[in-house]
């Protein structure tokens, strides 16, 4: 992906719209992805979440987007228009690839939101280009890993202590998809 000025789009889903964060969306970023439960099952999510960090978050995105680096949603049901989480491509242009991310809020657990949104968003990396998208999940969130496979990924191997998290090493298994593979899955 080549940097652009193009605004970055929004994506729809049967149940959700996926759109670019806004300033008014801090605060739940900060109750959601805070939650011990949801930062203790993510790499990279702090906890606790410090007071006006997501707004310093959210601010990166557009240069993050319009860059070519990648592209951060914001995960919103299309009824009611509440936050329940957050999703992403962190884009390698070298290599033609991407680093899917994603975290769903507590109150929204178990409602296949996640393999929803990142359908859509492994739909809108390989529009953009991408030939391979992988994800990461911590081993004792196995949760995360059924999603990955849902959404047609499998898995390449498990990383030992490839982690930290909370002073701890911890295993991580890599999944990815590839667009042939994707393209077969949307045909066959």
């Amino acid at each position: 992906m080549s940097s652009t000025s193009a605004p970055q789009p929004v994506l729809e889903t049967p149940r959700l719209v996926l759109r670019p964060f806004e300033s008014r969306d801090a605060a739940d970023v900060e109750r959601l992805a805070g939650d011990w439960a949801v930062a203790d099952t993510t790499q990279n999510i702090p906890h606790p979440y410090p007071p006006g960090g997501a707004v310093g978050w959210i601010a990166t995105h557009p240069r993050i987007w319009t860059s070519g680096e990648g592209a951060t949603f914001a995960i919103v049901e299309r009824e009611g228009d509440a936050l329940v989480g957050g999703i992403g491509l962190a884009i390698n242009a070298l290599n033609a690839s991407a680093e899917l991310g994603y975290w769903i809020g507590v109150p929204y657990w178990n409602r296949g939101y996640a393999s929803e949104a990142s359908s859509a968003i492994v739909a809108f990396g390989f529009g953009l280009g991408l030939h391979r998208i992988q994800a990461r999940h911590l081993t004792r969130n196995p949760a995360s890993g059924r999603v990955m496979q849902k959404i047609g990924m499998t898995q390449g191997g498990v990383l030992r202590d490839a982690a930290r998290k909370w002073e701890r090493f911890e295993d991580v298994a890599i999944y990815a998809i590839l667009v042939r593979d994707w393209e077969y899955g949307r045909i066959g």
